[in-house]
This record gives structure tokens, C-alpha cells and sequence, in this order.
């Protein structure tokens, strides 16, 4: 039995219960550049490196601001996330002329994904193949939540996807009981470092390549909380961020070389 007999569709299970084109999608996210999220009790951040096709062309938009209280990053097909982050808006939009008031992150997570399990119940559609992770700040805190192309959505306390997102993963396990109490400057440069584990040992993180998205709640002098909107750091923006995160491992690389050259000295 070949595999591309039920491969055809977004409808049609294999008799072992899998749907072969939702893996496909889950591939396309797997193969696009890495992104990370972190959440604080105060503060959610986004990470993301950037791609460009070739040396001629602009690096990819990697970090999508939806609403002044949520934002969005992706990994996979920038298309499928344009779509995705329209119909965001277009439901952010909604909910302040309706309600008068901006929607609850949880809820246009679901709404995402409602859209994108739908694609698996139409024979006419295929799956998005983009994963998303949604950063937002509503009246019960900071959320930082998951999408992936079956429609499941899942929040999430840190994550990375993309290509090489298991040494981003690594970090983020190794430092996780740290992030719940991180300032919004130390979980920007836990998110970096984070990033930076998922590149190769040739490329290092640069203020054309990496961007960063940051939202949360701050406190007033009066004891009052008030939203901090949702803000993208991009280009020259990137560099006293990216020099405050990586400062200390230039100065422990220098330290290990020295223990190591004076070793060779007495040997």
C-alpha cells in the first residue's frame, strides 16, 4: 500500500488514522525559519529570524502586529500567515465596534483555529501550512499560545517552531523556571539566546536578520495597571537589544579561551 493513495485530500484518513497532506503542512512549518515566544506574568515576547531568498532580495517579515494588545509570529509559508493575520484583524476590528472592548487572546486563537481544521472537512481546501504563535495581553494576563496547521491550538508558557527549533527548545526547557518572574529586558534576552541556539555555527544573529515583538502589562505610580501595546523591533532597533543578550557569551568565550591557552602554557 503506497502512501499517496490518501494523500490527495485533507479529508481522506489512512487506515493507520493519519491525514497524510495535514503532516505535509506540518512539514512546510518545520522547513521555515525559527521563531521563539516566552511569557512573563507580565510581559510576552516574540523572537524570530529572518530569511531572504537570495542576496538581491529583502529579508521576510517574520513578526505581524494584529491589535495594539496582540501580535503574532510565524514559521512556513508567509502567505498562508498573511490570510491568517487578516482575518485576526478583521475579528479584532469586529469585536471593538461590537463589544467595545479588544477581543480575549484565547478566544481568536480558537477562532484561527476553528478556520483551519474547517480546511480539513472540505474537499476544495487544503491545510495552511503555517504555525503561529499568538502573543497577547487581555483582562486575565499575558498569554503566549501555539497554532499549528491541524487546527490545534495550545498555550503555552515558551516555545519555538521552525527549522532547528530543538535547540531552541533545549534553552527554553533548561531556563523555564525562571522565565515567570523575568523583567521585560531579561525575557528579550532569554528569547535571543534562545534563537540563537537554533542558527548554524557560520551565522550569528544581526539587526538584519533577527526581529523581536514585545507586549505585557506595566504598573503606574498609582498601583494601576495599564496595557504596554504591542511593539515590533526591526533593523537598527535590533542592536542594543541583541548587544545587551549576547555581551556576556563574547566575554565567556574570551574567558575560556584564556584558561585554555594558559593550560597549553603548562603543559
Amino acid at each position: 500500500m503506497f502512501r499517496n493513495n490518501y494523500d490527495n485530500d485533507a479529508i481522506t484518513f489512512s487506515p493507520q488514522g493519519r491525514i497524510f497532506q495535514i503532516e505535509y503542512a506540518s512539514e512546510a512549518v518545520k522547513q521555515g525559519s525559527a521563531t521563539v515566544g516566552l511569557c512573563s506574568k507580565t510581559h510576552v515576547v516574540l523572537v524570530a529570524l529572518k530569511r531572504n531568498a537570495e542576496d538581491l532580495s529583502s529579508y521576510q517579515k517574520k513578526i505581524i502586529s494584529v491589535d495594539t494588545h496582540l501580535g503574532l509570529s510565524l514559521a512556513g509559508l508567509a502567505s498562508d500567515a498573511r490570510v491568517l493575520s487578516n482575518f485576526m484583524k478583521r475579528q479584532a476590528i469586529a469585536s471593538k465596534m461590537t463589544y467595545d472592548r479588544p477581543i480575549p487572546v484565547e478566544r481568536i486563537v480558537e477562532e484561527i483555529g476553528d478556520r483551519a481544521q474547517s480546511n480539513t472537512q472540505n474537499y476544495s481546501n487544503r491545510p495552511y501550512g503555517v504555525g503561529l504563535m499568538v502573543a497577547g495581553v487581555d483582562d486575565t494576563g499575558p498569554h503566549l499560545f501555539e497554532f499549528q496547521p491541524s487546527g490545534m491550538t495550545q498555550e503555552m508558557v515558551a516555545c519555538a517552531i521552525g527549522a532547528r527549533s530543538q535547540m531552541a527548545r533545549t534553552y527554553l526547557e533548561r531556563n523555564l523556571e525562571s522565565f515567570a518572574h523575568c523583567k521585560r529586558e531579561e525575557l528579550v534576552t532569554h528569547g535571543l539566546k534562545a534563537l540563537k541556539e537554533s542558527l548554524n555555527q557560520d551565522k550569528e544573529l544581526t539587526v538584519e536578520n533577527a526581529s523581536v515583538g514585545v507586549v505585557g502589562v506595566a504598573e503606574t505610580e498609582s498601583g494601576k495597571k495599564k496595557l504596554e501595546a504591542f511593539r515590533l523591533y526591526d533593523g537598527e532597533e535590533m542592536g542594543p537589544l541583541l548587544e545587551r543578550a549576547l555581551a556576556g557569551e563574547g566575554t565567556k568565550q574570551e574567558g575560556e579561551g584564556e584558561a585554555q591557552g594558559e593550560s597549553m602554557d603548562t603543559s
